[in-house]
C-alpha cells in the first residue's frame, strides 16, 4: 500500500500518516499526538469483493501494524461521513482496539434517507452502532491535541470535518489540488452546500494541511497518489476554485461535472453497511448476511 507520513510541525500538530487503497482511491489516516503516542484512526477501510460479495479486513489491519509498530494507542475511530464507494471498517476498528466510535449527527438523517432507498424502515440506528455523534463545533482532545469539528455538508448532508491544530481532515470536499473538488449529486447531496463547506474551510489559517479523502492517479503529468496540500495552495491553484471562483460558477460547474459520473460500483453495498457503523447486515437463519440492493430506483 502507498503510504506517506507528514511530520509534526509543533506541539499542537499532529503527524499524519496516509495510507492510499488503490481500489477505491481513499485515503486512510493515522493522526498521531507525538508527544503523547496517542492516535485516532480516521475514514479507514474496510476492503469489499464486491463481485463476489466478499469483505476482508487486510487493509484496516495494516493500518493497525503501523500503529503497533509505532507505539501508539488508538483513542478515537472516527468517520466523516457514511462513505458511498467503500466500506468503513469502523465496527472492526472498535473491537480490535477497544476506542470509541464517531461519526457526525446528521448521519440519523442519511439513515432515514436511505432506509427509504432499501425500504429497511427499521435497520440503521446511529446512536446504537456509533459511541458519538459530533455536532458542529464539538470539541475533543487526542492526547494533548485539540479536536474541533466543523459540520462540512455538500456530499453528503451530513459530512464533518476534523480539524487538529494545523491538520484539517476534509473527506470527500476538495480533492487535491489538481483535481478540484468532489461530487455533490449523491441523495442530500448539494452543490451550493458544498461551495459553502469549501469556504468555510479555506477560511482555516493559509498553514493548515488540509487532507482529503480520494485521489485518482493519473492526474496530468502527475502518476502517485497525493492528497495533502495547504489552504493557501488550495486558495491560489485548486482546479475549481484557484483564484475564487464564484459561487454560481462553482455550482455550474459541478452540477455539470456531476451528470456525467457514473454511481460507484461499491455504493448500494456500502452504505447499507456503513449506516449500521460498519456492521454487515444481521446475518439470517443460515448464518450468511445478505445484501438487499434496490432495483431500478438509480
Amino acid at each position: 500500500m502507498f503510504t506517506r507520513t507528514s511530520p509534526s510541525t509543533g506541539p499542537t500538530s499532529p503527524e499524519v500518516t496516509g495510507f492510499y487503497d488503490p481500489d477505491t482511491g481513499s485515503i486512510m489516516y493515522v493522526a498521531a499526538d507525538p508527544a503523547t503516542k496517542k492516535a485516532a484512526l480516521i475514514d479507514v477501510v474496510l476492503d469489499f469483493d464486491p463481485e463476489h460479495g466478499r469483505t476482508r479486513t487486510d487493509s484496516a489491519q495494516e493500518v493497525l501494524d503501523f500503529v503497533r509498530d509505532q507505539g501508539l494507542t488508538v483513542e478515537w475511530v472516527l468517520d466523516t461521513h457514511p462513505h458511498a464507494d467503500h466500506m468503513m471498517a469502523s465496527a472492526w476498528l472498535k473491537e480490535q482496539t477497544g476506542a470509541p466510535n464517531a461519526i457526525g449527527e446528521k448521519v440519523r438523517d442519511i439513515a432515514g434517507l436511505w432506509a427509504g432507498y432499501y425500504n429497511l424502515p427499521k435497520a440503521f440506528d446511529a446512536d446504537r452502532d456509533f459511541d458519538k455523534l459530533f455536532a458542529e463545533g464539538d470539541t475533543f482532545a487526542i492526547g494533548d491535541l485539540a479536536v474541533t469539528v466543523m459540520f462540512s455538508p455538500g456530499h453528503t448532508l451530513g459530512s464533518i470535518t476534523y480539524v487538529m491544530g494545523d491538520a484539517a481532515f476534509v473527506h470527500d470536499t476538495f480533492m487535491h489540488v489538481d483535481a478540484g473538488t468532489t461530487r455533490a449529486d449523491f441523495p442530500g447531496g448539494d452543490s451550493g452546500q458544498l461551495y459553502d463547506s469549501l469556504m468555510a474551510i479555506l477560511a482555516l489559517p493559509d498553514d493548515t494541511r488540509l487532507f482529503v479523502g480520494h485521489d485518482y492517479p493519473p492526474v496530468g503529468d502527475r502518476k502517485d497518489p497525493a492528497w495533502e496540500a495547504t489552504v493557501a495552495e488550495h486558495k491560489a491553484h485548486n482546479k475549481h476554485l484557484g483564484g475564487g471562483t464564484p459561487k454560481a460558477a462553482f455550482i455550474k460547474l459541478r452540477d455539470e461535472r456531476d451528470a456525467t459520473l457514473n454511481l460507484p460500483d461499491r455504493m448500494l453495498h456500502a452504505l447499507q453497511v456503513n449506516l449500521r457503523g460498519g456492521r454487515l447486515p444481521p446475518a439470517e437463519d443460515d448464518g450468511h448476511s445478505y445484501f438487499k440492493i434496490p432495483a431500478n430506483k438509480f
